[in-house]
């Protein structure tokens, strides 16, 4: 794993981000059962188009997603003392590869924490559940698969409720599908990519 440390959020990170495949839209390459996403050309597209301007387009933000990134320090205070973990705050991981990275919201010295903030009836929906929401299952195993941790934590907070705190141990035969569809898609955007410079 290779670590740029740009805060995340800031012109540097979004910046060195563009046009990379990253954690958080693998949902856009992969499924859960380890076929290719329909969204899957859209993102190509996308990602294509980012290297040839050589930036992201301004991300959409609701007002819950404003909301859920600043009550995110917080919430990794509440997670280092229910724990007794020390978290290390991070800006873009990469892959050995260099061809696809995340941006984990903390790393301890063995484990990813994946941290949501969400709106109070998704952290109830949550809670009554107890495990990992299948939203961001790719999201968490495509973490585990660029930092080579063998468990993440994915941590949901909501202010005067209680926390859900859920271990997710690394799903190998779902990683090595992902990393192979990770290689093929990354091979498409290399070559997709160099179409449209030429």
């Amino acid at each position: 794993m290779i670590i740029l440390d740009h805060e995340q959020g800031t012109p540097e990170w979004f910046k060195a981000r563009s046009g990379l495949p990253t954690a958080s839209n693998f949902d856009k390459i992969i499924t859960t059962k380890g076929e290719p996403s329909k969204q899957r050309k859209k993102y190509l597209y996308q990602l294509a188009g980012e290297r040839i301007i050589g930036t992201k387009e301004e991300p959409y933000q609701s007002a819950a997603m404003a909301r859920g990134i600043e009550m995110e320090a917080e919430a990794r205070q509440l997670y280092e003392m229910i724990t007794g973990e020390q978290v290390t705050q991070v800006g873009l991981c990469l892959a050995d590869c260099r061809r696809y990275g995340c941006s984990p919201d903390g790393l301890t010295d063995d484990k990813d924490l994946e941290i949501k903030c969400p709106t109070l009836p998704v952290h109830v929906e949550y809670l009554l559940a107890g495990k990992l929401p299948t939203a961001y299952f790719q999201q968490v195993h495509g973490q585990l698969l660029v930092t080579g941790h063998e468990v993440a934590h994915f941590f949901s907070y909501y202010p005067g409720m209680k926390p859900l705190l859920v271990p997710v141990e690394a799903d190998h035969i779902f990683m090595r599908k992902l990393k192979d569809e990770l290689e093929c898609f990354a091979a498409e955007l290399d070559e997709l990519s160099a179409k449209l410079a030429g």
